[in-house]
């Protein structure tokens, strides 16, 4: 009989697509997933697996490069650098219109309410409108207005939500933290993306010319982390008006934690917040990792799948198929552990 797994999908930013390879490696293995209760990332995620439409999302967010991802880009100046009616308008159309309750299997999103300074699971109702308050990722997405309440991330109270699948009955909880410290073997793999799209980011920063005082590094950085509309002419005034690194050393191999980029051509060292919305977001990780720790102590799930936060920045959401391979990897090597300890 297969066991039946209660699946917990923690916060991350783009590390949330680690999430799809371990639900594959998860099912490959035979194991049943029962329920779900995820947070940010991790909610959108699981929604979309339970509503039975997580391959036609892999397909999507595998198709999306440098710009596609900036052409998803709403930008906002009123709590967030974007609406993110773009991003979740697309998945609308993947996942259609449907109630939490009527998923095939339980579900649930966890968000955070600013205004009665708690925490929030979604159980029932609009999923999408569930999805988008868990991960209203603060100084990013705009929080979701509902009533008196104002939503915002899950990980600002619960980065991984163990508790809301503690009384589900089944076999194995299996929890999937983006945010460990300890896993310094694991290096995100480089897969070489079609030439046309490297292209196509090349020709981008070649047309700023002058405006542009940075190397290719800090280029790619500001054009995800600042939030910019897809048209060149439109970054020309953030460019002009951010502070230039020029003294900033040389990104090196021998960095411990410095990914690869998507296309295998630099390598982007983390010496350090690139701009004021990296900064929060950098300062947002940090609380989300202690906060992890005490839920794990609290609650310690029967197996924890540990993605390192160092494999990408928060803002990289083109390297889907990068943080797919690296989540199924680690997701096997883990399952191996707790199998081999159970012969």
């Amino acid at each position: 009989m297969k066991k039946r797994v209660a699946l917990v999908l923690g916060s991350g930013g783009a590390r949330g697509y680690a999430h799809i390879g371990v639900i594959e490696e998860i099912e490959r293995r035979g194991y049943d997933i029962a329920c779900i209760a995820g947070c940010s990332m991790g909610s959108v995620v699981g929604g979309i697996y339970a509503a039975g439409k997580l391959k036609e999302y892999r397909q999507w967010i595998e198709s999306l490069d440098y710009l596609d991802v900036l052409r998803l880009v709403d930008v906002s100046f009123r709590l967030g650098a974007i609406r993110g009616e773009k991003v979740f308008g697309q998945i609308r159309k993947i996942v259609g219109e449907i109630n939490i309750e009527d998923l095939r299997i339980p579900y649930t999103a966890v968000a955070t309410d600013l205004t009665n300074q708690q925490e929030i699971w979604f159980q029932e109702g609009c999923l999408h409108q569930a999805m988008r308050a868990s991960a209203a990722i603060p100084s990013l997405f705009t929080p979701v207005i509902q009533g008196n309440r104002t939503l915002v991330d899950g990980g600002l109270l619960n980065p991984l939500p163990i508790v809301p699948v503690v009384s589900s009955h089944c076999d194995l909880i299996i929890a999937v933290n983006l945010n460990a410290t300890n896993q310094k073997h694991y290096q995100l793999p480089v897969i070489q993306r079609p030439a046309a799209f490297k292209n196509r980011f090349d020709n981008l920063v070649n047309s700023l010319g002058s405006h542009l005082p940075f190397r290719r590094k800090q280029a790619e950085q500001l054009l995800i982390l600042e939030a910019l509309h897809s048209e060149a002419a439109e970054i020309n005034p953030w460019i002009e008006s951010a502070e230039p690194e020029a003294q900033q050393p040389a990104a090196s191999p021998e960095n411990e934690g410095a990914p690869s980029s998507a296309t295998g051509s630099f390598i982007i060292d983390n010496v350090g917040p690139a701009s004021l919305l990296d900064l929060i977001n950098q300062s947002f990780e940090v609380m989300q990792t202690s906060l992890a720790q005490y839920k794990i102590a609290g609650y310690p799930p029967d197996i924890l799948i540990n993605v390192p936060k160092r494999v990408c920045r928060f803002f990289e959401f083109y390297k889907a198929p990068e943080l797919i391979a690296l989540g199924r990897e680690i997701a096997s090597d883990t399952l191996d552990r707790y199998e081999h300890e159970r012969d």
